[in-house]
């Protein structure tokens, strides 16, 4: 499989807020936070077409009290992490939507958006990344997080450098 990266697009903030304002919609209070994450959610960055969602839940291991609400709204349960800070996976098609359930209060959701912060702000680190990005996608890859498994020692390095 070979990842395709595409430039960046000026909508996807806005598609963002349209799922933002749906899971919101949906969830009401129990949406902690929703952040938009990963690379769509960097201004000039080349990414896979998804948007990538973190969603802050008082606890996402209480499954009931938000994924039959997300799932009235087309998201479809994907995955289930316990080892990984109890992550949820969530995906909605065709929309190419990844939302990712954490507790609130989870440090991974701090790594994330610090990260996202971190690259928005620093032209260096987001040409050394997105460089990274598509030297990995000419690659064949059996699956999508072998890629993304791929950039960890980058996206570390981008991370120390933050205070991350």
């Amino acid at each position: 499989m070979r990842i395709e990266l595409a430039p960046a697009d000026p909508a996807w903030p806005g598609m963002f807020a349209n799922e933002r304002d749906a899971i919101v919609g949906a969830l009401g209070a129990a949406a902690l936070r929703v952040e938009h994450v990963g690379s769509t959610s960097v201004p000039g960055l080349a990414a896979k077409p998804t948007i990538d969602i973190v969603l802050c839940v008082p606890d996402s291991t209480d499954e009931d009290a938000y994924v039959p609400a997300l799932e009235a709204i087309g998201f479809v349960f994907l995955l289930r992490e316990p080892d990984w800070f109890e992550h949820r996976l969530l995906r909605r098609e065709p929309r190419r939507v990844n939302l990712h359930v954490f507790t609130d209060g989870c440090s991974e959701v701090a790594a994330m958006t610090g990260f996202r912060d971190w690259l928005r702000t620093h032209p260096d680190d987001l040409r050394y990344y997105e460089e990274t990005k598509r030297r990995l996608a000419e690659h064949e890859w059996d699956v999508v997080q072998d890629y993304a498994d791929a950039k960890t020692d980058v996206v570390r390095e981008i991370q120390r450098r933050a205070g991350i």
